[in-house]
């Protein structure tokens, strides 16, 4: 044998380590992990909040812009409405476009109203009501003759 060989053999034992679960360790861990994600969720929660509160705020001050157009509209539809009922343009079409002429003194007629006569006497309505109910009693005592 040649001096520098020399045989080592070394057991190896290629067993898996298996460690114990750290309780306190994994408590740890859990309780972490929930508070990091109650913080994340009230994080998320304010932004949201915060990002609905700009998104209103944009869209009230569009219905506000869209209040304000809509009652200038109004405003002027309402001023034009005035000028088309305004007697002397009214007045003006009828003379230019109808040919209408405006009457005179003499030319106005004035007619008087006319009162109703007084309603006739109650007597005579009653009676007129008792014959019309005889008539209809006599009928209906016929119908029932030819019934039988």
């Amino acid at each position: 044998m040649e001096p520098f060989e020399y045989a080592v053999k070394k057991d190896v034992r290629n067993n898996p380590i298996v460690r114990e679960v750290d309780e306190t360790r994994q408590r740890e861990l859990w309780k972490s992990t929930a508070i990091a994600g109650f913080l994340v969720t009230v994080l998320l929660f304010s932004a949201w909040q915060h990002f609905e509160l700009l998104r209103h705020g944009y869209q009230v001050e569009e219905m506000q812009r869209e209040r304000a157009t809509q009652e200038e509209a109004t405003r002027r539809l309402r001023l034009e409405i005035e000028t088309l009922k305004s007697p002397q343009r009214i007045e003006a079409l009828a003379i230019r476009k109808l040919h209408l002429v405006a009457p005179g003194r003499d030319d106005a007629i004035v007619i008087e109203r006319v009162v109703p006569p007084e309603p006739p006497a109650k007597s005579v309505v009653a009676d007129a009501r008792l014959a019309d109910l005889d008539d209809a009693r006599g009928l209906s005592a016929t119908a029932s003759r030819h019934r039988r």
